[in-house]
């Protein structure tokens, strides 16, 4: 077997050995080199599935190449599971976490591997039925407004952002990542930020405060066989700020699977699924948001929609570049029109 870009399996191993064999991470007798796969799907951070022929562990890592300096934060995404893991918030049991770059050449992290599915595609979820794929998406809503109840203090993130001005350095922090990553003209894209700077100081509300995972939606999710979430993941945007976020950023992929299915998950398109009107509905009435709602829900959908794009945008940058890792990077660049045109729309004037 050959490594998998960005992984070392000789050197892993010699790690392993010295750090983690024992207990639920011990190596099965006899093994020389752990085995490891590419685990598909990802365009960001990289996850590996890696095992001794008996058990398998995820390790993550920070994608080659191209990155914005504040991203892709093993830490952070390590330290957040941890916290949350005796919660009412499904996350991996995790296990390590190099530091350095000595390893791999950035660092990384061992988790557990969790039974579950990530549903992507509106295809995947057909089979199970308009029952089922109901239930899936109700309790999706329902994770993500459990993760907005968690008191953050009370979970030993208190200190894991800073929820004062969030909103006006999420424009910012976008505005940079767009501007490094662009490959092109984005006249939309300047459009949409101008909108986003004006409208921010009237959207900002820090006294609305919870965990953001950052990039919530179904295929982030592991969905166990009794069509429960078995375990959030990636966790790498997670921090401290206003969660609407996250529930605007679910709103948009829903949206963008209308416009663009080929190129993204088009999950909310199966047979069953939650439409967006109970989407909200179901969130708010969860955490009794109907009034904030209601006067926000344009900002956040034009911040999401910005957001995602810039993170597409920095995709296709690196893809532009040869320096990312596995198929389905080809229609990316593509998706950055629409999502504009989605964020636009949503902060227009009446």
């Amino acid at each position: 077997m050959s490594d998998p870009p960005g992984l070392d399996r000789a050197v892993l191993t010699a790690w392993w050995r010295t750090t983690l064999d024992e207990g639920a991470t011990a190596l099965a007798p006899g093994t020389d080199v752990l085995a490891a796969d590419l685990v598909a799907g990802g365009k960001s951070n990289l996850t590996y599935r890696v095992g001794d022929g008996e058990r398998t562990w995820i390790v993550r890592r920070p994608p080659l190449g191209h990155v914005l300096a504040t991203a892709h934060d093993m830490r952070r995404e390590h330290r957040v599971m941890t916290a949350l893991r005796p919660t009412a918030v499904p996350v991996p049991t995790t296990y390590a976490l190099a530091e350095d770059d000595a390893v791999l050449g950035a660092p990384f992290y061992v988790m557990e591997d969790v039974a579950g599915v990530p549903y992507r595609s509106a295809a995947e979820l057909a089979p199970l039925g308009p029952e089922r794929t109901r239930r899936i998406s109700e309790r999706l809503v329902d994770t993500l407004a459990a993760l907005h109840e968690v008191d953050p203090a009370e979970v030993g993130l208190a200190d894991f952002g800073r929820p004062e001005g969030f909103l006006t350095r999420q424009v910012a922090r976008w505005g940079t990542q767009m501007e490094r990553s662009r490959t092109r003209e984005l006249p939309a894209a300047d459009e949409l930020l101008r909108r986003l700077e004006a409208g921010v100081g009237e959207a900002q509300d820090d006294d609305a405060t919870g965990i953001v995972h950052g990039d919530f939606r179904l295929d982030n999710v592991l969905t166990d066989a009794d069509d429960r979430p078995a375990a959030v993941i990636d966790w790498e945007m997670a921090t401290l700020g206003d969660p609407l976020t996250d529930l605007a950023l679910l709103v948009v992929y829903g949206r963008l699977a209308g416009l663009a299915p080929a190129a993204v998950a088009d999950a909310t398109r199966a047979p069953g699924h939650l439409d967006e009107a109970e989407v909200l509905e179901r969130y708010a009435a969860a955490r009794g948001l109907e009034d904030r709602l209601g006067t926000v829900l344009g900002f956040h959908l034009g911040l999401a929609s910005y957001k995602l794009a810039a993170i597409l945008e920095g995709i296709h940058h690196r893809h532009q570049a040869g320096q990312t890792v596995g198929p389905g990077f080809d229609g990316i660049g593509a998706v950055v029109g629409p999502l504009l045109d989605i964020g636009l729309e949503a902060t227009a004037r009446p």
